[in-house]
């Protein structure tokens, strides 16, 4: 009876066992089925593996199917390009991923791009529009100033959305480029971010024109060094009052006055003070010094992102700009503190101590203005902040800034810059002893502890199952 009942509970067993196995076999089968997207979870601190709603607001808006060309020799596959792919494969029935093996389509490329295409570099086509993103533009290698190494960033979402919007869209943002006043070079990281954002830009005389072009969705003044002139100054002005979108990254220059320019602003009554200003409170500029101003964020649609996300821009060498309070039409983006000051003598001066005439703050270093018509104004008040230096202090933020302002005024709010993502490792440090201490738990005392436990527990049923019922 004893043999019967033991034989009868192992083959009840046995079946379970089965049972389990062949579910267990049945899904993994289903899961190996599915795409990489739907079964992987991103842990990793910079989301490396995860897209972003602005990413799936264009996705999701196709209505043009288009194709992502995948280059890349048998076997040398990038897992993390291949993840990417995957999810904007899934994401919309009018995305198609096709891999174009170099040692099978050897000439394929060269219908795209004359540059050298490496493994792992994609080309994305709609129509007869096609974009090629090398693998250099996925993986992108920038310096750093401060250890003279380069640091590595994963930018494939950003390239790849970029590339799909260009190809989608037949009628780009224009955005002129205003020039005759000593303007500066747009710096090279900014203008390769407009780029990536397809606005397309082009340089604008207003000395040769009677007019804002038509097709001008938004006019951009870069760190002049001159003023402009009156009738320059008025054909702003009614551009903006018509409904027209103005950028403008002007601060204050040595020897010279900017007062038209800076009279666009007064139309909305916005006072530009003299001199430069002074930061004294310690939160509220960076190492660089006083001069180098860490403003407050206010919130709107183009501050909002960074403030998420923690990120401070700089104001190197600014204007400060008294708002007034009651204004319906104008935002304040980013204020000093209150004991901020504008240095009168700031090209002249020896120290950074107030001293008699200088105007008390707080001030505003940029602002966004509704005017009529639709119209908006963007300023900046530092012709400085997007120079690479003072762009790499603020970890990209006075870029990204600058980007959101830039999509918030062609109306493309889905555009806002897409972050490119860290691929350096955080490392935990330990000291030795605990080092040591860890591998004695995991290799010994928790395998040992799990083996013991399981020992008792087999002798225990064991035990229960010699009882005379």
């Amino acid at each position: 009876m004893k043999n019967r009942n033991a034989f009868r509970g192992g083959s009840y067993a046995l079946a379970i066992s089965a049972v389990v196995l062949a579910i267990l076999v049945v899904v993994n089968i289903f899961a190996s089925a599915l795409p990489p997207a739907a079964t992987k979870y991103d842990i990793s601190a910079s989301k490396l593996y995860s897209i972003t709603s602005n990413t799936k607001v264009v996705v999701n808006a196709l209505e043009q199917d288009v194709t992502i060309y995948w280059v890349v020799q048998s076997g040398e596959e990038n897992q993390v390009i291949e993840n990417l792919l995957s999810k904007y494969d899934s994401l919309s029935d009018h995305i198609e991923v096709v891999k174009k093996n170099p040692d099978v389509y050897p000439t394929f490329a060269e219908q795209y791009t004359d540059e050298t295409v490496q493994n792992n570099s994609l080309i994305v086509e709609c129509g007869e529009r096609s974009r090629f993103i090398g693998y250099e533009d996925i993986f992108v290698q920038e310096p750093d100033i401060y250890s003279y190494s380069y640091s590595t960033s994963f930018d494939g979402e950003g390239a790849i959305t970029s590339a799909i919007d260009y190809v989608t869209t037949e009628e780009l943002p224009k955005i002129y480029i205003l020039e005759g006043h000593g303007e500066a070079e747009l710096p090279a990281s900014f203008r390769d971010q407009i780029e990536k954002e397809n606005m397309e830009t082009e340089s604008l005389s207003l000395l040769t024109v009677d007019a804002i072009p038509e097709d001008a969705d938004c006019v951009m003044i870069y760190a002049p060094s001159s003023d402009i002139s009156q009738e320059e100054r008025d054909l702003l002005a009614d551009y903006a009052s018509g409904g027209g979108k103005l950028f403008a990254a002007a601060g204050p220059v040595p020897d010279s006055d900017l007062d038209n320019l800076y009279s666009l602003l007064a139309d909305y009554g916005i006072e530009a003070n003299e001199g430069v200003v002074v930061e004294p409170d310690r939160e509220h500029y960076s190492f660089q010094g006083p001069l180098a101003l860490l403003p407050d964020m206010n919130s709107h649609a183009i501050t909002d992102s960074l403030m998420d996300e923690n990120y401070y821009p700089t104001m190197p060498v600014s204007l400060g700009l008294t708002v007034p309070q009651d204004s319906e039409s104008v935002t304040t983006l980013l204020t000093t503190s209150e004991s901020a000051f504008s240095k009168l003598d700031a090209y002249d001066m020896t120290d950074y101590e107030k001293e008699d005439g200088d105007i008390d703050g707080p001030f505003a270093v940029a602002v966004s203005i509704d005017t009529a018509g639709e119209g908006q104004i963007v300023w900046f008040t530092s012709s400085h902040f997007l120079d690479d230096m003072h762009n790499a202090v603020s970890s990209g933020a006075n870029a990204n800034l600058s980007m959101n302002a830039l999509s918030s005024l062609i109306g493309e709010t889905e555009a806002m810059a897409i972050r490119s993502k860290s691929l350096n490792y955080n490392y935990l440090t330990i000291s030795d002893s605990t080092a040591s201490l860890l591998k004695v738990l995991m290799i010994g005392v928790f395998p040992l502890a799990y083996l013991g436990i399981g020992v008792v527990a087999a002798l225990k049923r064991r035990r229960l199952q010699n009882e005379p019922v």
